[in-house]
């Protein structure tokens, strides 16, 4: 709880099998978390049974897809704020009381991986990924006048419940660029937001993404599109 408020965190899982225990139990371990909402997304097998030695709640998404995975997670929530994560050892439990303090102020509290000082040894931050993202971040501030943006393909982020309803219906990415098209309905709306620093640390395991440069730089392309798309695009958010 934060403020008699109810905490929930959606975890996507894939290929972290060998990381979500940890991360739930880190999760929680803040004392501000309520509940956990594990999506298995065609996880590796063993995965659920990691998930049910913690008191996580499993639900399944036969979409592949990073956003499939959220919007499952999105909906099964009960929580006031929801914290949008990934199981993989990058993100640290600590930093949930970052985005909560943000959130007393701000209805979507995004982090950003690349402070240097944040960023621990041998995590996934080379320089294509941390100048690509930032200059992503960039192009979203020129063309919608907003606040700071560093990374926009950070994952984790807070998200208040009316902030969810109100964009929920305009979701329209099921792949892994939907982080960015969450923030871009949120500037579209004129929903309050903030970036703020987050920790940074090693995964356990390979993304199915970064751990390719190809393909971090297709993604990253499709991101830059879907900015350009959206800069234009009229949504009806009465």
């Amino acid at each position: 709880m934060w403020k008699n408020k109810k905490i929930s965190v959606i975890f996507p899982t894939y290929n972290e099998k060998d990381s979500i225990k940890n991360s739930i139990e880190d999760f929680f371990s803040s004392g501000f978390v309520d509940e956990i909402i594990v999506i298995n997304n065609n996880a590796k097998a063993g995965t659920d049974e990691e998930v049910k030695k913690t008191k996580a709640r499993i639900i399944y998404e036969k979409k592949q897809g990073y956003g499939y995975a959220i919007w499952k997670g999105l909906e099964q929530t009960s929580g006031d704020y929801i914290i949008i994560s990934e199981p993989d050892g990058t993100f640290s439990g600590r930093d949930v009381i970052k985005l909560l303090a943000y959130s007393d102020d701000f209805d979507y509290v995004i982090g950003t991986r690349t402070t240097e000082e944040l960023i621990w040894q041998g995590a996934n931050m080379d320089f294509f990924l941390k100048w690509g993202n930032w200059f992503t971040g960039k192009i979203i501030e020129f063309l919608y006048n907003t606040t700071s943006l560093t990374d926009v393909g950070c994952t984790m982020r807070l998200i208040k419940r009316p902030a969810y309803e109100k964009i929920k219906r305009f979701f329209t990415v099921g792949k892994q660029h939907f982080g960015p098209e969450m923030t871009l309905l949120i500037i579209k709306s004129g929903i309050k937001f903030i970036e703020i620093p987050v920790n940074y640390k090693p995964r356990i395991g390979t993304s199915s993404v970064t751990g390719s440069k190809k393909k971090a730089f297709f993604l990253g392309l499709k991101m830059i599109l879907l900015i350009f798309r959206y800069r234009f695009k009229k949504i009806k958010l009465d």
